[in-house]
């Protein structure tokens, strides 16, 4: 097969529908950046998630004098017994093996932390009773702090047990809804994109219908005649997959190293070069396999017909 030919053919297609070809382009880069993006995002939501799962910590509250927990008596803080008896539980053979290790701090000590954060005012009318004794527990495996809940729950002088972790979900929800609406978006963009293509092989074959009832008489294959305009379908796609390569990398290099990370401080776990290294690739994938797939599917329903 001659691919000086066919890509000399396939060049003199993508001028005589130049307007066309740039539309394809131009569909093409923005259905991809918004498949990159949803895929850094997910990327992102991962990372966020592995990060805080291994600092996240379970927080088993004592009664303080101004809980009014069931479990707790009016105007009295735990006592010694009941905070020995969590303890105990902690160090017990069914939580143990749960648990990587365990600090707790005195409502004294407690106090003392919040004084950095409080007010004048504030500190004024609070005593250290008013402040919860706290166990704070890291887990072995965070998707098992329903069980210290569990363990915990109902326990005289156990206010409240809660998992730090749940604190983010809403933003993982806010991150996981934004990835479907970008993957939404990418759909219907790339389904543009393949149409496109669809209709630009058709009209590059309709200006050369002469050239190819002449190829078809002379004996060329039907596969010789094809991959011109296949090989057409892929340049402009490809110029397309480049140009969403390179907004990729500049999500990540101008607006998460140069904007985001200087701003968004408890994010300490962003996505760098290394992912975008892993989406590039996708992205160029994506693109060449759906261009020669219309574009195959386009001049052989033209060429039947």
């Amino acid at each position: 097969m001659r691919f000086g030919l066919i890509l000399s053919e396939a060049f003199t297609g993508l001028r005589r529908n130049a307007s066309m070809v740039i539309s394809v382009i131009l569909v093409t880069f923005v259905s991809l950046t918004f498949v990159g993006a949803a895929m850094l995002m997910q990327m992102q939501i991962g990372k966020m998630q592995s990060y805080w799962a291994d600092r996240a910590q379970v927080a088993v509250f004592m009664c303080a004098a101004s809980s009014n927990a069931p479990t707790c008596v009016a105007g009295q803080p735990a006592t010694q017994e009941q905070i020995d008896a969590v303890t105990a539980k902690l160090d017990g053979s069914a939580l143990a093996p749960l648990i990587r290790d365990y600090t707790f701090q005195t409502s004294d000590q407690v106090f003392e932390n919040a004084k950095g954060l409080l007010s004048e005012d504030i500190l004024g009318v609070v005593t250290a009773d008013q402040f919860n004794a706290t166990f704070s527990i890291n887990l072995v495996d965070q998707s098992q702090s329903d069980v210290i809940a569990e363990a915990f729950s109902g326990q005289d002088g156990v206010e409240s047990v809660t998992n730090q972790l749940q604190y983010l979900e809403p933003l993982f929800q806010a991150l996981t809804v934004a990835t479907y609406v970008a993957v939404g978006i990418a759909g219907l963009m790339l389904i543009a994109a393949v149409l496109l293509i669809a209709t630009t092989i058709r009209l590059s074959a309709f200006a050369r219908r002469k050239e190819l009832g002449i190829m078809r008489l002379v004996g060329a294959s039907n596969r010789f005649i094809q991959t011109p305009f296949i090989v057409e379908g892929v340049l402009a796609a490809l110029i397309g997959s480049a140009l969403a390569s390179v907004a990729v990398w500049a999500i990540v290099g101008v607006g998460v190293n140069q904007y985001l990370r200087d701003r968004i401080g408890f994010i300490t776990s962003w996505v760098d070069f290394g992912d975008v290294a892993i989406v590039i690739p996708a992205l160029v994938v994506i693109g060449i396999v759906l261009s020669a797939l219309s574009a195959s599917f386009a001049i052989r329903r033209w060429l039947r017909a």
